[in-house]
C-alpha cells in the first residue's frame, strides 16, 4: 500500500510540473486567438431619399446599417470605420443616416467619398459636417497607426473654381489622358502634393515608433481598373518605402477587389448599397501575427499573415 501511495504521489508531482510548464504556452495560444483590436468596417451605403436605380436600393441602406450596427455592438468592436460615400447626393440626407448610426456604442471614424460632395458649396469644410477632425488625419490604437487619406483632394467636385488644387487636378488629368490611363473619370480623385508630404512624414514617424500602419482610402490604389485614385502610383511609391504598412483598405468600387503588391494587401470592400437585400459589412480583426477580415453578406472574408519585415 505504501508503494502504491508513493507511486500516486510521484505521478501527481509529475502532472503538476507538466501543467505548470504548459501554462506559458497555453497562455500564448490564448493570446494569439484573441484580437488586439476588433473593428467594424463598411463602405458605400449611399443612402438617399429617392427611387431605386438599377442595382442600387437607396432606402434599403438604412435597414442594412441597422443590421451592421447591431452586429458591431454585439461583437463589442473597439471602433468602426466607414470608407466613404455615406450618402448618394451630398449632406442633405446625412442627418437621417447619422440617426441610424447613433446606436453604435463605440466611436466611428470615416472618410469622404465622391458622392458625399454632391451639391456642396464649400468642399474644404465638408469634413466638419461628417464629424471628421480634418480632410485627412491619423490616430494610434496600441501598436497600430491608422492613416486616413483624402483621395478626393484633386478632383473637379471637391475643388473650388480657379483654385490651386483645381489647377493641380487639371494638370494631373491631362497627363493621365496623354499616357492612356483609364481612371480619369469624373467620379475619381487624387491626393494633393501637401498630403503626399504629410503621408511620407506619417510613415516615417510610424517607423520611429515601431508601429504597424493601416492606410484607409475611398478610391482604391490597386488594381488599376479605372476606379483607382488618379495619382495612385505616386502614393504607392511612398507606401512601398515602408514595410510598416500592413494593409490598405478602400471602398468606392462596389464589387470589391483584392491585390497583393510589394507584400502589402490592397483590399477594396464591397459596397453596401448594391442589391435589394444582400448586405455588406464585417469585422477587421488585428492579431499579433495576422490580420483577419470577417465578412458578412457580400463582404469577402480574408486572412493575411503579418510580415516580419
Amino acid at each position: 500500500m505504501k508503494q502504491i501511495g508513493l507511486k500516486i504521489k510521484r505521478e501527481w508531482k509529475f502532472l503538476s510540473i507538466f501543467v505548470i510548464c504548459s501554462l506559458p504556452s497555453l497562455f500564448s495560444m490564448a493570446q494569439s486567438n484573441t484580437p488586439v483590436l476588433r473593428i467594424g468596417i463598411m463602405a458605400d451605403m449611399q443612402y438617399a431619399d429617392k427611387a431605386d436605380h438599377g442595382s442600387r436600393f437607396y432606402h434599403n441602406s438604412l435597414m442594412k446599417v441597422d443590421t451592421a450596427v447591431d452586429f458591431f455592438n454585439r461583437n463589442k468592436v473597439d471602433f468602426s470605420l466607414i470608407l466613404g460615400d455615406l450618402v448618394d447626393e451630398g449632406p442633405k440626407d446625412l442627418p437621417i443616416l447619422l440617426k441610424h448610426l447613433s446606436p453604435l456604442k463605440k466611436p466611428t471614424y470615416c472618410l469622404l467619398g465622391n458622392h458625399d460632395y454632391v451639391n456642396v458649396s464649400k468642399p474644404d469644410l465638408l469634413h466638419t459636417t461628417f464629424g471628421m477632425p480634418a480632410k485627412y488625419y491619423a490616430f494610434t490604437k496600441g501598436k497600430w497607426r491608422f492613416v486616413f487619406l483624402n483621395t478626393n483632394a484633386l478632383s473637379e467636385y471637391a475643388t473650388t473654381p480657379n483654385s490651386a488644387d483645381q489647377h493641380e487636378w487639371k494638370t494631373l488629368v491631362d497627363s493621365l489622358q496623354t499616357s492612356g490611363r483609364k481612371n480619369t473619370q469624373p467620379w475619381n480623385g487624387g491626393v494633393d502634393r501637401k498630403q503626399l508630404k504629410w503621408l511620407q512624414n506619417e510613415l516615417a514617424q510610424a517607423r520611429k515608433n515601431k508601429a504597424h500602419v493601416i492606410v484607409l482610402t475611398h478610391h482604391p490604389l490597386l488594381p488599376e481598373n479605372g476606379y483607382e485614385t488618379l495619382n495612385n502610383r505616386e502614393v504607392l511609391d511612398i507606401l512601398y518605402q515602408f514595410p510598416e504598412v500592413k494593409l490598405v483598405l478602400s471602398g468606392h468600387h462596389h464589387k470589391g477587389n483584392y491585390v497583393m503588391a510589394n507584400n502589402i494587401p490592397f483590399v477594396t470592400i464591397e459596397g453596401m448599397i448594391e442589391t435589394a437585400t444582400s448586405n455588406a459589412y464585417g469585422l477587421l480583426e488585428l492579431y499579433p501575427k495576422e490580420i483577419k477580415i470577417k465578412g458578412q453578406g457580400r463582404l469577402s472574408s480574408r486572412v493575411f499573415k503579418l510580415s516580419s519585415k
